[in-house]
Order: C-alpha cells, then sequence, then structure tokens
C-alpha cells in the first residue's frame, strides 16, 4: 500500500451499518421503500420500489436513505452481495427494507463518491460472504462490519481524482456496453422480420395448413410425477429429465438439462426420442427446442415426433417461432399462463412443400447463426469489460490508478 493510505475495517470508518425495516405495504401513500430488485449493475431503479405504510410501523430517522450511503443486498442466492451508492437525493423521502442494508460513511473521512467505489470493489467477497441453509443465504451486520476492509487515501483531493477517472472510465464502459447490447438487438430484430416476412408471405401464397397431430408420428404432452414432487426415488439416475426452463434455454438444439430420471422415474413417465420438438404449455408458453438426446419431460411440455414425410422438426420449430407471440396470447387469463394440448390440436400451421420446406429452414438456418455468433461476440465483449472495470478498481485501490494506464487498458 502506498504512503498516505489506510486499510480500515467498515466499522471504523461508518456511522451506520442496518438493515432497513420490515415494510407493511400499501398501494398508495405512506413511504417509498426499496427492495432487492431496485439493486443492479451499481445503480438504483427506485421504479421498482413499493410503499410502506409508516402509520402501521415507523420508519427512524437514520433509515432514510441519503445522499453517500451505500445499498447492500443481504439475502438471497444470486441477489445477496450487489452494491449501489445513493449519489442523487431521491425524489421523496425512501427507506429500504430488511433485506438491504445501509452503509452511511463518517462524515469527512470520504469523498462521497469514493466510498461508494470502494464498496463496489469489495462487490465479490461481499458476495461470497453469505451464510445460511435451506435456500436462504444471509449477511449478517457483523460480518459485514467487521471482516470487510476498505482501503483510501487520507487525502480528500485524492479521493476525488480518482473518481473522476473511474467516473470516465465507467462512462466509457458503460457505453460500450449498451452499444454492443443494440447491435445484438438488432440483429435479433432482423432475424424476427425475416422469419415473420417468411411465413407472412407463405400464408398469402395459400400454403396448405394442417395440424400438428396430422404432420406427426407422435403428439403428446410429457407425463407428470405420481409420487410427490420431491421424492428422491425419481431422480439422480440416468435419464435426461427436461424442464421447461431447459426449453426456453435452448439454442434450437437441447443439448443441456438440469435433473436425470431414475429407473423409478422413467416407469411413471415416458421417454422420447432424440429430435422430438419440445413445446412449453406453461409458465413460458410456446418456447421450443429440439432435443439432442432421448429424454423424459413432464406434462409442462408437449412432444412433437415429426413425420419426416411431411415436415421436419426444424421447419417446426421456425414455423412456430413465427407464431409465437398469438399462442401466448391463447395462454393468457389465468394465475400463471398456459395453453393446454387441444389448443394445439385445433390449431392450423402452414406446411408447405418439403423442398420449400428446406429452401425457408437453410435460409433462416443461415440467418440464425449469424444471430448466434453475435451473441457469443456480446458475451465475449460483456466478459472482458467486467474485467476491465475489475482491472481499473484494483488499481485504484491499490494506489496505481492514473489517466495513462487507463487509456492503456481501454486499447487493449
Amino acid at each position: 500500500m502506498r504512503e498516505g493510505w489506510e486499510v480500515k475495517p467498515l466499522k471504523e470508518v461508518c456511522q451506520l451499518i442496518s438493515r432497513g425495516v420490515s415494510p407493511v405495504y400499501r398501494d398508495e401513500g405512506g413511504i417509498a421503500v426499496l427492495n432487492q430488485k431496485c439493486i443492479r449493475e451499481h445503480s438504483i431503479n427506485y421504479d421498482l420500489g413499493r410503499r410502506h405504510c409508516i402509520v402501521s410501523k415507523k420508519v427512524t430517522v437514520d433509515k432514510i436513505i441519503r445522499v453517500g450511503d451505500v445499498l447492500i443486498n443481504s439475502t438471497g442466492t444470486g441477489t445477496l452481495g450487489r452494491v449501489a451508492q445513493v449519489r442523487e437525493q431521491p425524489a421523496e423521502p425512501t427507506t429500504v427494507d430488511s433485506h438491504v442494508t445501509i452503509v452511511r460513511p463518517k462524515d469527512g473521512v470520504f469523498f462521497s463518491d469514493f466510498f461508494g467505489y470502494a464498496l463496489i470493489a469489495i462487490e465479490n467477497k461481499i458476495q461470497d460472504g453469505g451464510e445460511g441453509c435451506g435456500g436462504q443465504t444471509e449477511l449478517a451486520r457483523s460480518k459485514l462490519a467487521n471482516e470487510y476492509h476498505i482501503s483510501f487515501p487520507t487525502s480528500l483531493p485524492e479521493q476525488r481524482r480518482i473518481v473522476a477517472i473511474l467516473d470516465e472510465a465507467f462512462e466509457g464502459i458503460a457505453t460500450a456496453k449498451a452499444n454492443a447490447e443494440k447491435n445484438l438487438q438488432n440483429a435479433r430484430e432482423v432475424f424476427e422480420s425475416h422469419l415473420n416476412a417468411v411465413f407472412r408471405n407463405g400464408e398469402e401464397s395459400g400454403w396448405p395448413k394442417k395440424t400438428l397431430r396430422e404432420v406427426a408420428k407422435e403428439f403428446g404432452r410429457g407425463k407428470s410425477k405420481h409420487r410427490p414432487r420431491n421424492d428422491p426415488v425419481l431422480y439422480g439416475g440416468s435419464y435426461p429429465f427436461i424442464q421447461t426452463g431447459d426449453v426456453r434455454n435452448a439454442n434450437h438444439l437441447i443439448t443441456e438439462f438440469t435433473q436425470t430420471y431414475s429407473s423409478a422415474g422413467l416407469a411413471q413417465s415416458k421417454l422420447w426420442p432424440k429430435g422430438t420438438l419440445c413445446i412449453t404449455i406453461a409458465a413460458n408458453i410456446a418456447e421450443t427446442g429440439v432435443l439432442a438426446f432421448d429424454a423424459c419431460f413432464p406434462d409442462s411440455v408437449i412432444g412433437v415426433v415429426v413425420d419426416e414425410s411431411k415436415t421436419t422438426s426444424k421447419y417446426l420449430e421456425y414455423m412456430l417461432g413465427s407464431v409465437r407471440d398469438n399462442l401466448k396470447e391463447k395462454g393468457k387469463g389465468s394465475a400463471q399462463d398456459n395453453i393446454n394440448l387441444a389448443t394445439f390440436e385445433r390449431e392450423l400451421f402452414p406446411f408447405p412443400d418439403l423442398k420449400t420446406q428446406s429452401g425457408i429452414v437453410e435460409l433462416l438456418d443461415n440467418l440464425s447463426d449469424a444471430v448466434y455468433q453475435l451473441e457469443n461476440l456480446f458475451s465475449l465483449k460483456m466478459r472482458t469489460l467486467d474485467e476491465l472495470k475489475g482491472s481499473l478498481l484494483h488499481k485504484a485501490f491499490s494506489g496505481e490508478l492514473n489517466h495513462n494506464n487507463v487509456e492503456t487498458m481501454a486499447s487493449v
């Protein structure tokens, strides 16, 4: 550590480290209360907050957030440890719920924004500090106060200099991320436009229509578990058990699975063959994917084993993608979106001759491959930019940050 810098635990540099309130929610009035959803990507989304009834439960002045406070998500797998600083005065008095910790620095120790970056710099360590079981992971206030240290120069002008460099660099990184995301979105929109145009033109050309059952060797829902859902006897074997999330996250081909069935699980289910087109009919309606292996799936998924003299799984998947929005609309109106098998049995879909189908698949495959490559480049770009942020923060809090090394890293 360079001369003029100190390293101290949070308890020595903070005047407040405290969870928020357990809210009594109301639709209107009261006071704004932030929750874990509000804290993401080092920023605060006040629109996702709710209202707390201060008549039913008072909020002490110290738990009204202030400029300079850092908010830390303190419970939950995947949410714990996310950090964001209050950089501007909220539009109205605002507190946080009991799943979020307010960390307020002592007056005069920090240039305000420097303290925010200091906690972002140790965010990964905070995320690793959760403890608990039974699906509930928590970060104890005492652990946050005693075990997490921040490094800082005692000179406030030096802190201000570091913040100016980080602000400029992080703004550039945010712009680069936004541009990459926009390019990816544009590519996806181009693909969707071509997809819809192909089948819209087919409709206008009078392609013959058939039901899915008419073009299938096998057609039906998967089989539900007759035993209790959490019965361990059903699981842990060698038979892939596909769930709706596995279909939703597939890129045309389902190559991964999150669960397996045992022989007992298979006995009360059905093993569908490789090449089966899976269609979700609950929660995330009309998501599709083609099995890359034999697998079981529940009754929230429809399976279609195509008659190859009439169509192919690839054509069928692209065609269903073109009408996904319409199918989703048919599944609305209940507590959880779902669409029944009968709807798919009655619905008529366009099926031109096999040569035409093959040409459509070739065109859409080429476009889809281009989008997939762009998605991979996007993911790589995001990782590179996140690594750059990490490198900048490391240099900033080891006393090595200046404009020259920022420019060097930015050019990599």
